[in-house]
């Protein structure tokens, strides 16, 4: 029978990497209740209208990334998420969660696109994303790229650095717009076909290109941040201004327009130069026009997503130590008949909050092995302590207790008074 793998670019997390995995979202968890943002947890399929509305239809995401299908028994268009900003607007516009004010809300998940595996970018990949919606002020722009900044301290991650832009309001957008295809039409043969394509649908979007041919036509071309009004310019100097505040380097990037079109004014993106062209591992900005276009009452936000797996690379590329975590304890049991008093035992020092690995054969007939053979498994298990439950201990109604990590004693431990010395078994995990 042919053996079934994993569909590429859609990967399994095994142990022990899963653990760098769970170190990174007990990171964030810690941080966003710091800035009081609060978890949000959306379905990974939704309906292909609300990316298509939500992220522009002659985005790469809608045109040649998304997972869509139709519903065999009712004929509805779905889509997996490809990002998940979308999915969040449209709970929030369908429980009313704006009703009594802004909310600040966080999630973590996979989402989906069909584009080719590399390092840093997969089919299923995760993020982890910020969102602050119904705050209109340059405060909320700030604050969230503030929480982006201080993850990167959390992690104790380096050389991430900060680009901004503004890409003001859609009057403002159109002006500049008409003066970028005039700019482009005297150019037709520098074009390539997605540029043409583009060309009259979404201008701005040939600004993101990667093709080194068009490099010098794009820096050229007009720039958006010479068409901004008053308001758009103040709100852009406010969000400068704070972080200028907190210390945080930044540096203006007018080229920058992210590849979605819900934006409006500022977008930033967190860069890194360690992970060759993947060099983004977070980016953002303020989108006050999706609520409504998703079909709610019109309502400023601003927000992020992060790639966990870059996030991820780039800490194995700085060599960022990252907690693993190992049991307190692993249960040495010399003889099978002593299996009902030892698993009572662990029970209740599990209760008492201690980690506990239990040893257990790994084939059947071969009793519980040498006394040797456990010590070994006890050692490679990362356990701090061994507890041994020999027969002469187990007579006494005690436990040994010797340490595998530290240069301390040995010592026997009276079951009885299990709860006065469980404590010390534990790490500070």
């Amino acid at each position: 029978m042919q053996k079934l793998v994993a569909i590429k670019g859609m990967n399994d997390i095994l142990p022990p990497d899963s653990a760098r995995w769970e170190w990174l979202e007990d990171k964030v968890r810690t941080l966003m209740a710091r800035y009081a943002y609060r978890n949000i947890r959306t379905p990974i399929v939704e309906p292909t209208p609300l990316f298509v509305r939500g992220l522009g239809e002659v985005t790469d995401i809608v045109e040649k990334e998304m997972y869509s299908f139709e519903d065999r028994l009712n004929g509805e268009q779905l889509t997996l998420r490809p990002e998940a900003t979308a999915g969040v607007v449209r709970a929030v516009v369908e429980h009313s969660m704006l009703y009594d004010g802004g909310k600040r809300l966080y999630y973590m998940g996979p989402m989906f696109r069909h584009e080719r595996p590399q390092r840093g970018r997969y089919r299923q990949f995760h993020q982890i994303g910020a969102e602050a919606l119904g705050f209109p002020g340059a405060e909320a722009d700030a604050e969230i790229i503030l929480l982006a900044h201080a993850l990167w301290a959390e992690l104790g991650l380096e050389n991430v650095r900060l680009e901004l832009n503004s890409l003001g309001q859609p009057d403002e957008r159109r002006a500049h717009r008409a003066a970028l295809i005039a700019y482009l039409e005297q150019h037709m043969d520098v074009l390539d076909e997605d540029a043409r394509r583009r060309l009259h649908s979404n201008p701005l979007r040939i600004l993101d290109t990667k093709n080194p041919a068009m490099q010098a036509l794009v820096e050229g071309a007009p720039r958006l941040i010479d068409f901004l009004g008053e308001a758009s310019l103040q709100h852009f100097e406010t969000v400068k201004a704070i972080l200028d505040a907190n210390g945080v380097a930044w540096s203006l990037n007018p080229r920058l327009v992210r590849g979605m079109d819900y934006y409006n004014l500022t977008v930033f993106e967190f860069v890194t130069d360690q992970l060759g062209s993947q060099g983004t591992i977070c980016g953002g900005g303020r989108y006050d026009y999706l609520i409504e276009q998703i079909g709610g009452k019109s309502a400023p936000a601003v927000g992020w997503a992060l790639g966990v797996e870059r996030v991820l690379e780039l800490l194995k590329e700085q060599e960022t130590q990252v907690a693993r975590p190992a049991a307190d304890a692993y249960a040495v049991v010399p003889d099978a008949s002593a299996l009902p008093v030892v698993m009572a035992t662990l029970q209740r020092l599990r209760a008492q909050g201690v980690s506990v690995q239990m040893h257990s054969p790994t084939a059947a007939g071969e009793g519980m092995g040498s006394m040797k053979s456990q010590f070994k498994k006890a050692d490679a298990s990362g356990a701090r302590y061994a507890l041994v439950f020999g027969a002469d201990e187990l007579a006494r109604g005690a436990v040994t207790v010797k340490p595998l990590r530290d240069s301390g004693e040995q010592a026997e431990r009276p079951l009885a008074a299990l709860a006065e010395w469980a404590a010390t078994l534990q790490s500070s995990r």
